[in-house]
């Protein structure tokens, strides 16, 4: 039976980390383009650098690089635990927080550069990226695709240190929270828990619903939403899998 995870960050910092971890994803999508398509690069990566430029990622990131590289050395001494890949993460997180205090702030190059910033400037505005609003850009789209794929790949490559390290966190938050079977009448389904995260919602396609996530890191509620209004499935019992991370 096929099913959908649905994520719901409880706190400002995991509602940050989704969206950014959201756009990596689109930037290493839509990273080779043509000139017919090439604005969804350019929009992904503006609205990355808009959140980076709005909260302390880079901050919030070495934080919790040490919490769990702290959770990882206390395993260290467990009887049963895979040592070498215990000593093979924290190496990992080791080079990530040497990058990060070597490296100036996240995405300063792509902030600095004159072309993405003519770009940036011009999204805001409707229609703002034809070719008389652009000149440059509608010259630069038309370079060799090997030309421009070296350039984007300059470009990410100012990224790649985020991009790893958030991969690695999200990858262990993810990995703490194990799926449990829950059932809710109504649609509707309530929790008291500790300090967590995000919860990760598991529910079968079939039954053509969507979470409305309420509360924070304690208590929270799930609302389950038809699809379709005329889908009336309020006296329906529905079965769900939930991990608390």
């Amino acid at each position: 039976m096929d099913k959908i995870i649905f994520e719901h960050p409880l706190n400002e910092k995991m509602r940050t980390w989704l969206r950014v971890e959201f756009l990596l994803k689109q930037l290493d999508l839509h990273c080779h383009f043509d000139q017919n398509n090439a604005l969804l690069f350019f929009h992904a990566l503006s609205e990355l650098l808009e959140i980076i430029e709005r909260n302390d990622v880079r901050s919030d990131l070495i934080k919790e690089i040490e919490s769990q590289k702290q959770k990882l050395s206390s395993w260290l001494n467990i009887e049963g635990v895979d040592q070498e890949l215990i000593t093979e993460l924290l190496n990992k997180f080791d080079h990530y927080l040497l990058k990060f205090n070597t490296a100036p702030r996240l995405g300063q190059a792509l902030k600095d550069d004159r072309f993405i910033t003519s770009i940036r400037q011009r999204l805001m505005i409707p229609g703002g990226c034809c070719s008389f609003d652009l000149p440059s850009f509608y010259l630069w789209l038309k370079q060799s695709a090997e030309k421009r794929d070296r350039q984007v790949q300059s470009w990410l490559q100012h990224l790649a240190i985020l991009n790893e390290s958030l991969s690695s966190c999200m990858q262990l938050i993810r990995q703490l929270g194990e799926f449990k079977s829950f059932t809710c009448a109504n649609n509707f389904f309530q929790e008291t828990n500790g300090d967590i995260n995000l919860i990760r919602i598991r529910v079968s396609l079939d039954k053509n619903v969507y979470p409305q996530v309420s509360g924070h890191m304690s208590r929270y509620s799930i609302r389950f939403i038809p699809l379709e209004a005329c889908d009336n499935t309020s006296t329906d019992t529905i079965e769900f899998e939930l991990a608390c991370c």
